[in-house]
């Protein structure tokens, strides 16, 4: 199933099995796809001039769907749970066989593209889609080879995505008719039945968080990264919605990527060629350098109109909340090229607390830094899924779980080397509530919360005095400059004092629940930091 010639597409494709396709688009440009997406009544264009589409039934990842086929490479090396589902060989060639036969008489969409900006770690990908709108995602989020470097580049793993195939369950060994399965043997992932381009950005995100750290020694992160004027790395660790993104878009500062980064003994590389941004309530005042990307070029994922115009609602919510746009990384005027950046200074972990528990900033031990970053912690509001009225909290080890086939221990254990090899500042800065929680106080504002970073990235928090926050020990700074001191103390915030340390005594007891299953791989200065009751 290897491919042969780049310049070849129809032969590469009878070689995976793809045959008699009625016509092969093969590295079309943005612009070619974008006419292709319209004249085919698959998406319109906003009055930016950005592509909007419909992902359809799926406007989210399924995690729930994501099987990895368990074979000789990854039987005793993968931790299987249950978002890393087992799939035999047996099953994969069954649906492989069904989802390239489907391509018959089918027009397909080819591009040859890479991942990893550090060039001693680039991978080649083939992707392979059935509407052109994925294969313009697939431009936007890799890196894109020159002419020349097509001539010679090898395909190191190949991506098939058909939204329009359906899996039979009974049959093909998944759970429902959508499905995305990785085959670290063969270096296939297949995709089939959904047509949420994320699949494809986290199924390439998922088979690097396996090769790298496994073969390379190089820890993989779910994380974005920016650099300084004086070449200091800052790196956000974050789940969606804790702004990782937005965050990382500084002006001042060059970005090196928003999502998935890798950390090597010389310095950071992003894994991609561009950003994949949440919209939702996005705004020129709170977020300019993303909203300027959405332009041509860049495509919009299920987000609506206001009436009789092409303008888009960023507030509307009525398809999903996870309206999404991707545009390639050069969207942002201050993107560093090529997106590799120096060893760490500084590590920010952002959780949107909407107990407003947690203060918005803290300096974290190397101890409370590990534990931190296998718990993973936010808190959903409410209404962010069907049946939550009160915030929910999530727990995502590393910040990433669902991404990553490895045991949390071993990502963990390569960011304990680093952190302590390099002395670098680990801070916890809380997105979400603060004066209560959801519902009865308010989100920390974006401009106090850029405040407290710039403040730990120019070491302005160096000599402020500290205290010492109850419960979760956390070190606090008593100042930083353009914030209110009022706020760092997120319990002065609360009306009722009774009902703030009865909330904080709940969130450590969820922190010290979830935590049992890591106990036994913790050493003594991990677990000394759990909070206390």
């Amino acid at each position: 199933m290897q491919m042969s010639s780049v310049r070849n597409p129809v032969a590469d494709l009878r070689e995976l099995g793809i045959e008699n396709a009625s016509n092969v688009y093969y590295q079309l440009s943005p612009e070619r796809l974008v006419q292709q997406t319209v004249e085919r009544n698959q998406g319109v264009l906003s009055d930016t001039g950005a592509l909007a589409v419909n992902t359809g039934e799926f406007t989210g990842r399924s995690p729930k769907d994501k099987f990895i086929v368990k074979d000789a490479i990854t039987a005793d090396t993968v931790n299987w749970n249950d978002f890393n589902i087992p799939f035999s060989s047996e099953n994969f060639d069954r649906l492989y066989k069904k989802i390239t036969a489907y391509f018959t008489g089918k027009d397909v969409w080819v591009r040859d593209c890479f991942a990893c900006a550090d060039t001693d770690f680039r991978i080649g990908i083939k992707v392979i889609t059935e509407l052109p709108w994925s294969n313009l995602f697939a431009y936007n989020m890799f890196l894109r080879p020159s002419e020349d470097e097509l001539e010679y580049m090898h395909t190191d793993w190949t991506v098939i995505q058909a939204p329009g195939f359906l899996a039979d369950p009974a049959v093909d060994g998944t759970r429902q008719h959508n499905f995305a399965v990785v085959n670290f043997s063969k270096k296939i992932i297949i995709i089939g039945g959904t047509a949420y381009t994320g699949e494809i950005k986290k199924g390439i995100f998922t088979i690097l968080n396996f090769v790298l750290p496994h073969n390379k020694h190089v820890l993989s992160m779910h994380c974005s990264a920016n650099q300084g004027d004086d070449g200091d790395t800052a790196v956000f660790f974050g789940l969606s919605g804790t702004g990782k993104t937005t965050l990382s878009a500084d002006p001042a500062r060059k970005l090196i990527g928003d999502d998935e980064h890798g950390w090597t003994s010389t310095g950071v590389f992003n894994f991609e060629g561009g950003c994949y941004a949440k919209c939702i309530d996005l705004s020129e005042e709170k977020e300019p350098q993303i909203f300027r990307a959405v332009r041509e070029g860049a495509l919009l994922e299920n987000i609506t109109f206001f009436p009789g115009t092409n303008t888009v609602n960023y507030a509307d919510k009525s398809i999903t909340e996870n309206t999404r746009v991707s545009y390639p990384l050069t969207y942002i005027d201050n993107a560093l090229e090529p997106s590799v950046g120096a060893i760490p200074k500084n590590i920010f972990f952002l959780t949107c607390d909407a107990y407003g528990v947690l203060p918005p900033v803290s300096r974290l031990s190397p101890g409370q830094a590990m534990y931190q970053f296998i718990s993973g912690y936010t808190a959903k509001v409410a209404g962010t899924e069907a049946g939550v009225t009160e915030p929910k909290s999530t727990f995502s080890a590393c910040f990433g779980a669902p991404f990553l086939p490895l045991h949390p221990a071993k990502y963990a254990q390569m960011l304990g080397e680093k952190m302590r090899a390099h002395r670098v500042n680990v801070w916890l800065i809380n997105t979400g509530w603060t004066g209560g929680a959801y519902g009865v106080g308010n989100r920390i504002k974006l401009s106090y919360t850029r405040a407290m970073i710039a403040a730990a990235l120019h070491g302005q928090l160096d000599h402020v005095p500290y205290r010492i926050a109850p419960v979760f020990g956390f070190t606090v700074p008593e100042s930083c400059p353009g914030v209110p001191a009022e706020i760092l103390d997120p319990r002065n915030t609360w009306a009722d004092k009774a009902a703030y340390d009865a909330k904080a005594r709940d969130l450590a007891a969820q922190f010290i629940k979830n935590f049992e299953k890591y106990v036994s791989a913790a050493d003594a200065e991990i677990l000394a930091a759990a909070p206390k009751i």
